[in-house]
């Protein structure tokens, strides 16, 4: 059994004109619902054996913070280039690069390719993931390469709004 959790970056700030895309960083909704997200995991007893993030600013941010909440260490969050401007094919790259030995993994990206890749490997109709919302998928199979909306089951999905 191999569990994801699909993360997308928490709501970033757009009041630095000059910064590049990758640059923006959290709003302050965005650094609120982040820990709190985290800790909805913590409280879930979940916390990921890997927690890979896009390089981009407010990405790592927010994996910092799901860390924290959830006492993951912060040292071991593994940045991905692939996964800044990724579609689903790229995130799913990513995915099967894992580890076997790995059975939960956390991600931590961008939409639109985000929920296209949960759309594909669920084969359902995610509309949006929402900023820090939580998507998980448990795959009923030992291989990360193996991971496909044939083997896919929802768990479940969390999102700030329900809880603040």
């Amino acid at each position: 059994m191999k569990k994801l959790f699909l993360v997308r970056h928490a709501k970033s700030s757009w009041d630095y004109p000059g910064l590049t895309d990758f640059e923006r960083p959290l709003s302050k909704r965005g650094h609120r619902d982040a820990p709190i997200m985290g800790k909805k995991l913590k409280e879930k007893n979940i916390i990921p054996d890997l927690i890979i993030s896009s390089p981009a600013t407010r990405a790592i941010t927010t994996a910092r913070y799901f860390a924290e909440s959830m006492d993951y260490p912060m040292e071991n969050i593994n940045i991905d280039e692939r996964l800044y401007e990724a579609g689903p094919a790229d995130i799913i790259a990513v995915i099967s690069d894992v580890d076997d030995s790995v059975h939960s993994l956390m991600l931590i990206s961008h939409n639109p390719g985000l929920t296209e890749a949960a759309d594909q490997l669920t084969g359902k109709v995610i509309e949006n993931i929402v900023t820090s919302a939580i998507f998980s998928i448990e795959f009923d199979t030992d291989s990360w390469k193996n991971i496909s909306k044939k083997n896919a089951g929802t768990g479940f999905y969390e999102y700030p709004k329900k809880h603040i």
